[in-house]
């Protein structure tokens, strides 16, 4: 049974343009995400996906609508609080990796706690933990260039997670990765989920990727069409996933 609301949004709009020229891009999106959720948002190129991901990150404002994230509307908050909101809130998952090549693995971990004035010995035990948990505690001395990009994008997780942020934003984390390498990192996510340490919305073209989730929400022409749950194994997951995407006719790539 569901605990709390992390994520709730409300009829949520959003247009680009000015006014007489204008498209609307999210047509009035409902969605709630609750603790320790797993959930991926598909649907085909132009279907407005990366505009929620960033509306629901603060990154972007909406047209119209509430998103609320910990009791509060961050479609109100100053440029200030929505900083602090990011900080203490929300981890970050890109598809780049964005890791800093001057600095090796564990500090790049460990930078967000760094920041936030946190000792030393305290960010070195955090970052051990979860490289520990990502299979990376052998390579937490190597800098960004002498690791693969699997290693990099399971590093920029480890990143995402170590101030224990409410969610987890993960746009197509696997995207730009091999087939190997992207089972690794959704191996771990799933670890990291299903062991109450993340509550996690990814955003992805892909269905293997997506059957990894508790929840698959198909988002199309700005509107969510369809919700799909996992009820058995994730290989039936995938096959109900992938004859949603074939009778809606989308290309999801």
């Amino acid at each position: 049974m569901h605990s709390e609301k992390i994520v709730e949004i409300r009829n949520l709009v959003k247009d680009y343009g000015v006014k007489g020229f204008q498209t609307r891009v999210l047509k009035g999106i409902d969605l709630t995400i609750f603790s320790n959720d797993f959930i991926a948002i598909m649907g085909p190129s132009g279907s407005g996906k990366t505009t929620l991901l960033n509306i629901l990150s603060s990154v972007d404002k909406p047209t119209l609508g509430s998103v609320l994230l910990d009791g509060r509307d961050i479609t109100k908050l100053s440029n200030k609080e929505l900083s602090r909101l990011r900080r203490d809130k929300i981890g970050f998952i890109f598809q780049d990796y964005n890791l800093l090549d001057t600095m090796s693995l564990k500090d790049n971990i460990a930078l967000p706690l760094a920041l936030n004035g946190v000792a030393g010995r305290e960010c070195s035990r955090k970052a051990e933990e979860l490289a520990e948990m990502f299979g990376l505690k052998d390579h937490l001395d190597k800098y960004p260039y002498q690791l693969s990009g699997g290693q990099k994008q399971r590093g920029a997780a480890c990143r995402a997670l170590i101030t224990g942020p409410e969610i987890i934003f993960a746009d197509e984390p696997t995207g730009a990765l091999d087939s190997k390498a992207g089972k690794d990192l959704l191996d771990a996510l799933l670890r990291v989920n299903e062991q109450g340490n993340a509550t996690i919305l990814m955003v992805t073209h892909d269905a293997y990727s997506a059957s990894y989730a508790k929840d698959v929400y198909i988002l199309s022409d700005g509107a969510m069409k369809c919700r799909i749950s996992r009820g058995g194994s994730r290989k039936e997951f995938y096959d109900r996933i992938m004859d949603t995407q074939v009778s809606m006719g989308g290309d999801f790539t």
